[in-house]
């Protein structure tokens, strides 16, 4: 069984699926909410090769919907530091991947822009949706 819980700067939730299953699962749900993956960070392989040390799978997507982006850019370039919307994949215990998506009404927020509100409520909602898709198995 799936479950969801509500951080502070996000949403995480627990899938009991191997790493790789979880992966797949997480990406495909954001393409069917509009977002693609501009960027993938190995944190495994990273500290593996920079630090010798192990660490359990970990991974950090960006994900990107490019007209909400563009709405963001448009409104205040340097929105660009907030972006893109970050999801964290990891692998909490033997049995279970935990997924974290990230709040944009948080990252946004701090802006107090109007334009970037009125988006963030838009890209949040979307990823709800991401997480309730996963937390349903769908």
């Amino acid at each position: 069984m799936e479950s969801q819980s509500n951080m502070t700067i996000g949403t995480t939730v627990q899938l009991h699926v191997d790493f790789d299953t979880a992966l797949a699962k997480v990406v495909a749900a954001l393409k069917t909410e509009g977002f693609g993956v501009l960027t993938e960070i190995d944190v495994k392989d990273t500290f593996k090769k920079k630090l010798d040390v192990d660490l359990r799978p970990y991974r950090i997507l960006g994900a990107c919907n490019p007209p909400l982006a563009y709405r963001s850019i448009s409104a205040v370039p340097e929105v660009g530091l907030l972006l893109p919307c970050n999801v964290i994949v990891y692998q909490a215990s033997e049995n279970v991947v935990e997924v974290s998506l990230v709040d944009p009404l948080v990252m946004l927020g701090v802006l107090q822009n109007p334009e970037l509100q009125e988006v963030a409520q838009e890209a949040g909602a979307r990823l709800k949706r991401v997480a309730q898709a996963l937390s349903s198995g769908s």
